[in-house]
């Protein structure tokens, strides 16, 4: 085994928790998961700690915001006392209403399915990822987030290493070539895979653990 294979095998054993999974979502190709994913990657594209932004989409599906019907139909407040009690107060007033307007989006244009979505796009990454920027709050970095974590179930867009997975690849000395990575990781899931490496683009005691294992 060459040094960069061991490097991402060390990467991805140590640091390969998807976001999704660390929000308590069993990421699956059905509405529900989906969607919180969705909710999850407008969360975690503010310039927030991703910390808050997890605890802050456990809030909202413990609030029961657990799918764009009951987002939709739930008052301002309700939406803004949920993002409260995530630790999500810098942005929450903008981001409740962001929520309710995109669930509504979703409800009226693919019923709530984003299943729809994907068929619109009709297996083109890019559609993709301009439909998702339809939804009010998800800018091109929420689209990334939701494309990266989504790749395992929606294999198409697979392998999605965006700039910023790219940026964790480049501080570990690896490819910045996303099909080259993802033949170093091997079976790994790319949505894991891309997780370990956006760890490692935003902390660097990640890239120091990882290069020191694969010595």
């Amino acid at each position: 085994m060459g040094r960069q294979e061991r490097v991402v095998r060390e990467l991805v054993d140590a640091h390969g928790r998807t976001y999704a999974d660390e929000a308590g979502i069993r990421l699956k190709d059905t509405p529900q998961p989906l969607y919180r994913l969705l909710v999850l990657s407008h969360l975690l594209s503010a310039r927030i700690r991703g910390s808050i932004a997890l605890a802050t989409a456990r809030a909202l599906h413990e609030a029961g915001l657990r799918d764009p019907r009951r987002m939709a139909e739930a008052d301002w407040q309700e939406r803004v006392d949920a993002l409260g009690r995530g630790g999500y107060r810098r942005y929450d007033e903008r981001t409740a209403t962001q929520l309710g307007d995109a669930a509504e989006l979703l409800n009226e244009r693919w019923g709530g399915d984003l299943r729809r979505l994907r068929r619109e796009a009709d297996g083109k990454v890019s559609e993709l990822r301009h439909l998702l920027q339809e939804f009010p709050g998800i800018g091109p970095a929420g689209a990334d987030i939701f494309l990266r974590e989504a790749q395992s179930v929606w294999p198409e867009a697979a392998p999605y290493l965006d700039a910023k997975a790219l940026q964790g690849a480049e501080r570990l000395k690896l490819p910045k070539d996303p099909d080259r990575l993802a033949e170093l990781a091997g079976r790994t899931d790319p949505a894991v895979l891309a997780a370990a490496l956006v760890r490692a683009a935003v902390d660097k005691k990640v890239v120091e653990d990882t290069l020191r294992r694969a010595d």
